[in-house]
């Protein structure tokens, strides 16, 4: 068993992971951090919460929204949000991939809304959503979808759509809030202009595709956007979403917005080391501000649920400092 990781730490987190009994947390916990032998991932796919959202997922392969789907107002399909948020939960808590129907339902759901263009469209109406798309695509690598054609289609689109310092932004995020009317995100498609600086909420999703698919790690341009990404940590945004500097600590499990700990994770598979400048004070952040469990407040207030993304957080954290074996 490597324990080198927690070395540095001051308390060890993984007694109270162990401790709350979720079988799929032990489960991670045993196999990622104590390289426990176990048993196959397909004991998860059993467990009550997975059956139960597995339960809810529409005949073609889609997760529906509650109380919406399509809004004809403004182009949003909200089920494509909904299949995004619950396959993050199949796929990164209980370790769904393609040899369940039911991901392969969902896969194809997903391809079903990529455009002509390459990318995954309808979360903004017709806007282009290089942060979502890239989101999804890391799922649908996850779950073993690393070679479909549709995923490299997905892939060298963001690496098209880039800014010039090598980064992503939202398009819509340059707009002025009075411009952003129905009509607008059901209208044509608002490309970037190359010209601004880049955002590295946008920039955060949009590279985690790249950090767990084995061909595209090594990408000049993926590095380069690493590079930017890592100089940003703990910095304010250059748009109004998300902006303070304080959304880098505000932490969830499974990842949905940019976070110190989730643009640890994709620079830790991207091959930085925790020498590096930009490296060392974002791990240095979690070393010296761990609670008195071993764990790290998220920053996403109390509660059941608050709870247990607060151990899954942990369990992120830990992965990271054994990534960069800390």
């Amino acid at each position: 068993m490597d324990s080198t990781w927690k070395i540095a730490l001051q308390i060890d987190p993984l007694p109270a992971l162990l401790a709350e009994g979720d079988p799929a947390l032990i489960y991670f916990v045993q196999r990622d951090q104590l390289d426990w032998e176990t048993a196959p991932v397909q004991a998860l796919w059993v467990l009550p919460e997975a059956v139960q959202l597995l339960k809810r997922q529409q005949a073609n392969g889609a997760w529906r929204y509650p109380g919406k789907g399509f809004d004809p107002c403004n182009g949003t399909n909200y089920d494509l949000l909904e299949t995004f948020r619950i396959l993050r939960l199949l796929v990164d808590m209980y370790g769904f991939d393609r040899r369940h129907p039911a991901i392969e339902q969902a896969a194809g759901y997903l391809f079903s809304c990529q455009t002509a263009e390459g990318d995954l469209r309808g979360i903004l109406g017709n806007q282009y959503m290089p942060y979502y798309h890239g989101a999804i695509l890391t799922l649908l690598i996850k779950a073993g979808y690393a070679e479909d054609t549709r995923v490299h289609r997905g892939l060298e689109w963001l690496l098209a759509m880039r800014q010039a310092d090598g980064g992503w932004i939202v398009p819509a995020q340059a707009l002025p809030a009075k411009k952003k009317t129905p009509q607008f995100w059901s209208g044509p498609s608002l490309p970037p202009d190359r010209t601004r600086q880049s955002s590295h909420l946008a920039t955060d999703m949009a590279l985690r595709p790249f950090a767990v698919h084995s061909a595209y790690r090594s990408h000049p341009d993926v590095l380069a956007a690493a590079r930017l990404l890592k100089s940003r940590i703990l910095q304010a945004d250059k748009y109004n979403d998300r902006k303070g500097p304080e959304y880098w600590l505000k932490f969830q499990y499974p990842f949905w917005w940019h976070s110190l700990v989730a643009t640890l994770d994709s620079l830790s598979r991207l091959g930085f080391e925790r020498n590096d400048e930009h490296v060392a004070r974002g791990l240095g952040w979690f070393l010296e501000n761990q609670s008195p469990d071993g764990l790290w407040e998220t920053g996403y207030g109390a509660g059941k649920e608050a709870r247990r993304m607060r151990l899954w957080v942990g369990l992120a954290v830990c992965r990271v400092l054994k990534q960069f074996s800390v």
